[in-house]
Formats: C-alpha cells, sequence, structure tokens
C-alpha cells in the first residue's frame, strides 16, 4: 500500500510539472527532435542518400573511382580495373567510368586537310585560266599550279565538264599534251574524284605482270566503309569486272582472302567498345598464333577485318597486357611475305592512320629513287583528310619535316604542286 501512494504522487508531481510548462509555453508540445544536437553527435540524414562528392562519385556520374578513402559499400557489381590497375587505353567508355585515352588519340581539332575550299571559285574563270595557260606557244605551268593548288576537290573535279561546255575541249587531252612526267600524273589525279582516284590506282595496282600489294592494302585498309562500297562500283563501272574478281585473279592464299575482306567495306563501325569481347578477341589472337604450333591465320583475318578500329585498339592494349609483346611483333612473328606485310600495314592503320601514312611517305623518298606513284597518291587523297596530322607524326618520328623531305627529293612544277598540297613546312 505504501510503495502505491508513493507512486500516484510521483505520477501527480510530474504531471503537474509538464501541464505548466505547456501553460508557460502557449500549450505547445514539446518534441525533442527540435533540440539541436551537440557538436559531436551525428549530422542529421539527409535528404535522399546523398553522399559528399568528395568520397564517392557524384550523382549520375557512373561508378567512376572515388577520390579518397571511403567506407566499403558493400557488394557491386564489378565494372572496370581494380582501382590499384591503370586504366587500359580504349576509346570510347565501358562501365560507366572516365572516358580512356586511345592508342592513337582521337583528333577532333576541326579540319585537318591541307587544301580549303577557295572563297567565290568561279568554275568558268577558273577552266578560263587553265585555257590560257595552254593555248599558243609554251605552257604557263606557274598558273595551273596556282590555280589547281588553290582549289578543294569539289571545286577542281568541275572543271572538266565547265571546260568542255566552254570550249568544246576535253580538258584532260589538252593537258597530257602540254604536260609530262609526273607533273602531268599530279595534276590528272586532282581532277579525279576520291573514288576514282582510288579505283584508278587500285587498277593500276593489279594490271601487269607484277602487284602493287603495298597499294592495295593501302587503299583498302584506311578507307571507311561508304567509301569502299563507292570504290567498288567505280571499279565495276570502269573495268567490267568487280574489284573482288580482279583480286582473285592476281593474288593468292591467305593474302587474297585479306584484301576480298577489306574489300567488302562492311567492317563495324560503331566507336563504342566492349571490354569483355576486346578480351576474348585477344585471347583468341593469342591462342591462334603465339599459344600454339603454327599459325591460324583465318582468326586474325576475322577479328582484324570485322572488329571496329575502336574495338581493335582495345584489343591491341589486352593482347599487349596478356602476353607481353606487341601484336606487330607476334604478327612479325608468326607470319611473312605479302600476308605479314598486310597483316602489319592493318594493324599500323588502325593503331594511327596519320603515322601509317607518314610511314608510307618517308619511304617512299628514302634512299636511292622516288616511288612517285605513292608520293602522288598519297599526298593527293590525304591532302584534304589529315594532311596536317601526317606532318606532324612525319617531323615526329623522323626528325624533318614533310616539305623539306619533299623539296630535297623532287624537282620543278612537280616539286612545286606538291608542295602546295604538303600545306607548309613544320
Amino acid at each position: 500500500i505504501v510503495k502505491f501512494q508513493v507512486h500516484i504522487r510521483c505520477v501527480f508531481l510530474f504531471s503537474s510539472q509538464a501541464n505548466q510548462i505547456s501553460s508557460t509555453m502557449g500549450g505547445f508540445n514539446l518534441n525533442p527532435s527540435m533540440f539541436t544536437q551537440a557538436p559531436s553527435g551525428f549530422p542529421s540524414p539527409q535528404q535522399g542518400n546523398q553522399q559528399p562528392y568528395g568520397m564517392y562519385p557524384q550523382p549520375g556520374a557512373g561508378m567512376g573511382f572515388p577520390s579518397g578513402p571511403a567506407a566499403p559499400m558493400g557488394p557491386a557489381a564489378p565494372t572496370g580495373p581494380a582501382a590499384s590497375q591503370p586504366m587500359p587505353s580504349y576509346p570510347g567508355t565501358y562501365g560507366g567510368g572516365p572516358s580512356p585515352m586511345p592508342v592513337a588519340p582521337a583528333i577532333s581539332r576541326g579540319y585537318r586537310g591541307s587544301i580549303q575550299d577557295f572563297p567565290g571559285a568561279d568554275p568558268l574563270k577558273d577552266v578560263e585560266v587553265l585555257r590560257k595557260a595552254m593555248k599558243g606557244f609554251g605552257t604557263d605551268e606557274q598558273a595551273i599550279i596556282d590555280l589547281l593548288g588553290s582549289r578543294s576537290n569539289k571545286q577542281r573535279v568541275p572543271l572538266l565538264i565547265t571546260y568542255k561546255t566552254a570550249y568544246g575541249k576535253d580538258l584532260v587531252k589538252d593537258l597530257k599534251s602540254e604536260l609530262s612526267g609526273n607533273f602531268e600524273k599530279l595534276v590528272l589525279a586532282m581532277l579525279k574524284t576520291p573514288a576514282q582516284f582510288d579505283a584508278h590506282e587500285l587498277k593500276d595496282a593489279i594490271k601487269g605482270a607484277g602487284t602493287d600489294e603495298a597499294c592495295l592494302i593501302e587503299i583498302l585498309a584506311s578507307r571507311s566503309n561508304a567509301e569502299i562500297q563507292e570504290i567498288n562500283q567505280i571499279y565495276k563501272a570502269e573495268n567490267k569486272k568487280t574489284l573482288e574478281e580482279a583480286i582473285h585473279g592476281d593474288t593468292s592464299g591467305h593474302f587474297r582472302r585479306l584484301l576480298v575482306s577489306l574489300a567488302q567495306g562492311n567492317r563495324d563501325e560503331r566507336e563504342t567498345v566492349d571490354i569483355s569481347l576486346a578480351k576474348q578477341d585477344a585471347q583468341m589472337l593469342y591462342n591462334a598464333g603465339e599459344n600454339k604450333l603454327g599459325t591460324d591465320e583465318s582468326k586474325f583475318n576475322a577479328i582484324l577485318c570485322s572488329r571496329s578500329k575502336a574495338h581493335l585498339r582495345a584489343v591491341f592494349h589486352e593482347y599487349q597486357q596478356m602476353c607481353g609483346r606487341d601484336i606487330e611483333n607476334s604478327i612479325a612473328r608468326e607470319m611473312s611475305g605479302d600476308l605479314e606485310s598486310g597483316m602489319l600495314a592493318v594493324v599500323k592503320c588502325i593503331k594511327n592512320t596519320p603515322a601509317y601514312f607518314a610511314e608510307r611517305l618517308y619511304k617512299s623518298m628514302k634512299g636511292l629513287g622516288t616511288k612517285d606513284r605513292t608520293l602522288i597518291r598519297i599526298m593527293v587523297s590525304r591532302s584534304e583528310v589529315d594532311m596536317l596530322d601526317i606532318r606532324q607524326e612525319f617531323v615526329k618520328n623522323y626528325g624533318k619535316s614533310l616539305y623539306s623531305y619533299i623539296s630535297g627529293d623532287t624537282s620543278g612544277d612537280y616539286r612545286k604542286l606538291l608542295l602546295k598540297l604538303c600545306g607548309g613546312n613544320d
């Protein structure tokens, strides 16, 4: 009974004090969560599940690597290499992480050609200049150089029909009658569309006693699907047989298979990279070459001719990581002859196209004699594509500018027009 009375009094006293406080504060009921926490306490939960950006990736930025130490977040699906490994050099992204650097840095610096459209060019005035340069006694070669060397391909090609419309004569025939040698070849090359010129070069590479295998690979390995398909159309229209038929009749073995595959113009051209597929392809290449007795050339052919260039750069990186040897070294060890040269050219072109063409130009002028057909073809075909990048690779790899090499290895009007296509010294 005594304990019960004491309990009743305690409850009554507490109730009275609470009522006094409540009446003093205007009937406001106290809420413990309103009191400020002690400085040493944990912060109140923030809205949602937001984390400080300095420790975890910014929301929406994907699972990149943390910029500082962090508590474990629990199991998660792997999205890329472990933090202790270097980020592979793949173009594009994978796993939501930051964009890695490709083997050959992607060039996104605007137009990289050396020849541009001439502002306000008038075809009628241009053909008048050409007509005057060839009319009468002698030829004004400098006038031809100045005009053709300052017009883009889409401004030069229409001059053929404009000339015939204005004078009833064939411009190509008139030029052939006035010019000669490599200067004539260069001028006529500049009056063809890119696809016409490529089809012409492929035909010349195949016809006759010998075959210019390097020319075949150079063109087919470096052109886009759309460009190769246009070349095929023009080749068939001009030669009454397909390019593939011409290749079949002039080459053999695995080298023929390589050329036929490239001539389909059916390479995957997506820029995205599937890292798991890149690893699989690298393993397949390793198993087809270094990891077996003999070489399975068909596996190399299938991967190098069908996969996208961005994907293949990732494959080459994975291959290096896997077996500690560059893919080019493995090809040189496993193959020989035209197939080796062809496969190496494909790999080099995929890794770094401007560097590949810089090497081709260097070899065309190195030593005694000049491979003028190669020099003309590359200078004309790349002048509105990546000539500025080729010049950079040339001086970086060979210690001398492309302009100075051309100046020292050619002469006369031929040299003057080549230097116009080069676009300047470095």
